[in-house]
C-alpha cells in the first residue's frame, strides 16, 4: 500500500481538487483506492456526495476507540472509499498530542488496511503543525500544488527543509504547478524553469480552467463529467507521474 498525500503550508492552491481526480483515476486504473479527507471543511467529501461526518469523530479515530475501517464510506465510483471529514478534525493536533507517537499516529492507523486498499490518498488541511508532522511520517509521496510564482516556490523551499529536518522516515516530495494561467508571463517563466532545475517538480502542471471550478457544481470528479476535456488530459498526466515516482505496482 502506498500513501499520498496532497499538501501544502498554503490554502486555496488545489489540493482537495488533486486529491479527488487522482484518487478517481487511480481507481479507474483498477486500483482499491481510499481517500482520506482529513480538511474540517470537508471540500473532498462534498465533491463525493457524503456527509463530512464520523460517529465519534476525531476523539474516536486518533484515540482508536472506533476502528478506522468503520468510518468508511463508499463512493460512486467502484474502487474508491472514502474516510469523511468531520468537523471535530480541527481538534486533531490536541488529540494527535495526548496519543504515544503522535507523529506515527496516522501511519499506524492505516497499517491495518494494508490488505484492503493499493493507494491511500490523505487530502490534508493547510497548516504546519503535529497533524502534518503525522502526515509526513505516514505518506510515500507528498504531491505539493504550487501556484507559479515566486511566493509559492519560497514556500516550496520551507516545506522541503522541513521534511529534511525529519529523522527516519522522509517522503519523496513531487511539487507540481496548479492554477497555471498561460497568459502571465511569470507564470510561463516559473513552469518552464523550476522542473528544469529541479528534480522534485512534476512537468505535468494543472492550468487555471473553468472545468476545474465546475467540480463544485457536478459534485464529481473531472473525469467523471468531462472525461475528454483539457482539466482531465492534465490531471492524467499527473497521475501517470505520480504513480511512477510512488513505483507503484500494476494493480492485481
Amino acid at each position: 500500500m502506498k500513501i499520498l498525500a496532497t499538501y501544502n503550508i498554503k490554502g486555496g492552491v488545489g489540493k482537495t481538487a488533486a486529491a479527488v481526480n487522482l484518487g478517481y483515476l487511480a481507481a479507474a486504473d483498477g486500483y482499491r483506492v481510499l481517500l482520506w479527507d482529513l480538511d474540517p471543511q470537508g471540500a473532498a467529501s462534498y465533491l463525493f456526495r457524503i456527509k463530512p461526518r464520523v460517529k465519534g469523530g476525531g476523539k474516536a479515530i486518533i484515540r482508536g476507540s472506533k476502528a478506522i475501517d468503520g468510518a468508511i464510506k463508499g463512493t460512486d465510483y467502484d474502487n474508491l472509499d472514502l474516510l469523511p471529514a468531520d468537523f471535530t478534525y480541527r481538534n486533531l493536533d490536541l488529540l494527535l498530542g495526548e496519543a504515544k507517537r503522535p507523529t506515527r499516529r496516522l501511519a499506524t492507523l492505516l497499517g491495518p488496511l494494508k490488505s484492503e486498499y493499493d493507494v491511500v490518498f490523505l487530502d490534508c488541511p493547510p497548516s504546519i503543525s503535529l497533524l502534518s508532522e503525522s502526515v509526513l511520517h505516514a505518506a510515500d509521496l507528498l504531491l505539493v500544488p504550487l501556484i507559479p510564482t515566486t511566493l509559492s516556490v519560497r514556500t516550496l523551499d520551507q516545506l522541503t527543509d522541513f521534511v529534511t529536518g525529519f529523522n527516519g522516515h522522509r517522503p519523496q516530495v513531487l511539487a507540481f504547478f496548479s492554477m497555471m494561467d498561460r497568459r502571465k508571463r511569470l507564470h510561463l517563466q516559473v513552469a518552464s524553469d523550476l522542473p528544469a532545475a529541479r528534480s522534485d517538480v512534476a512537468v505535468s502542471a494543472i492550468p487555471a480552467l473553468s472545468v476545474i471550478e465546475q467540480m463544485s457544481v457536478q459534485r464529481a470528479p473531472i473525469g467523471a463529467f468531462a472525461p475528454r476535456s483539457v482539466g482531465a488530459r492534465c490531471y492524467r498526466e499527473l497521475w501517470l507521474e505520480a504513480r511512477r515516482r510512488a513505483a507503484l505496482k500494476p494493480p492485481a
